[in-house]
C-alpha cells in the first residue's frame, strides 16, 4: 500500500529559517506524525517543499517537480510573508501585487487537488514586529502589509470551499502575545522570523488540524472531502 504522503510547501517560515533543523515546526509535526502511522500500520512520508525567500510565484515554478510530480495527500501551503514585502529596488510595488497573490494561491491550491490531495491547508501569517517604520516609496509599514496579504489568504480559501482548510496563524498570535514584549519573544532578533518559542506555538496550533485528516486518510485512503 502506498504511504499517506504530506507537502509542506511554503517559505522560511515553513523551512525553519534561523533556528536548529530538529526545533522547527514542520519537523515537529513530522515525527509526531511517524508515531501516529506506526499505531496505523501504514506509512506517513513527509516531504517539506518549503524554500526560505519564496514568493508564490517562485513556488509556482518549483511546483510541478517538487510536489504535483509526488502526488501528494494532503497539502501545507504557507506564503506571503515574501510576497508582501517592497524592495528599495521595486519603488513601492510589492514583490507579488496583491491580485497576483490571490491568483498563486489559487493555482497552488487547483494544482495540488489535480495532483491527488484531498486537503489543502492554507495557513495564514503571524503578526511581525516589524511595524514602526514604513517600507521604501511606500507609506505603510511591512506589518501592515501582512496582515493585507493575510486577508487576501483568507478570502481565497473561503472562496475554494471545503477541500481547504485555514489556520489562521495571525489570529492564534494574537491571543498568545497581547503585547509587544510577548510578541518578540515569539520571534528572532529580525522581528520576523520564528524563535523556538513561535515554533512551538505553531506546532501546538496546526498538529491538531492535521491529525484529523490524516487519520481519515490512513483510514480510508479513497476518500474525498470535497
Amino acid at each position: 500500500m502506498q504511504p499517506v504522503k504530506i507537502f509542506f510547501f511554503g517559505d522560511s517560515i515553513s523551512f525553519g529559517q534561523g533556528i536548529s533543523l530538529h526545533k522547527g515546526w514542520v519537523p515537529r509535526i513530522s515525527a509526531r506524525l511517524d508515531d501516529l502511522a506506526l499505531k496505523g500500520g501504514r506509512e506517513i512520508l513527509v516531504i517539506n517543499a518549503s524554500g526560505s525567500g519564496n514568493t508564490t510565484r517562485q513556488a509556482l515554478e518549483r511546483m510541478p517537480y517538487e510536489v504535483q510530480s509526488h502526488h501528494p495527500d494532503l497539502v501545507i501551503v504557507q506564503f506571503g510573508m515574501n510576497d508582501c514585502n517592497h524592495w528599495e529596488t521595486d519603488r513601492g510595488n510589492p514583490r507579488v501585487s496583491p491580485k497576483a497573490f490571490a491568483a498563486n494561491l489559487e493555482e497552488i491550491v487547483a494544482r495540488a487537488c489535480t495532483f491527488g490531495a484531498q486537503r489543502v491547508l492554507l495557513s495564514t501569517n503571524h503578526p511581525t514586529a516589524r511595524d514602526e517604520q514604513p517600507m521604501p516609496h511606500t507609506t505603510i509599514t511591512y506589518q501592515q502589509s501582512n496582515e493585507r496579504y493575510n486577508e487576501i489568504i483568507r478570502r481565497v480559501a473561503t472562496d475554494l470551499g471545503p477541500a481547504v482548510i485555514v489556520s489562521d496563524m495571525e489570529q492564534v498570535f494574537r491571543a498568545a502575545a497581547p503585547t509587544r514584549t510577548d510578541l518578540l519573544a515569539l520571534l528572532l532578533p529580525d522581528k520576523l522570523h520564528l524563535s523556538e518559542a513561535g515554533h512551538d506555538l505553531y506546532f501546538t496550533a496546526i498538529y491538531p488540524r492535521l491529525h484529523e485528516v490524516v487519520v481519515a486518510l490512513l483510514d480510508n485512503p479513497s476518500r474525498s472531502f470535497a
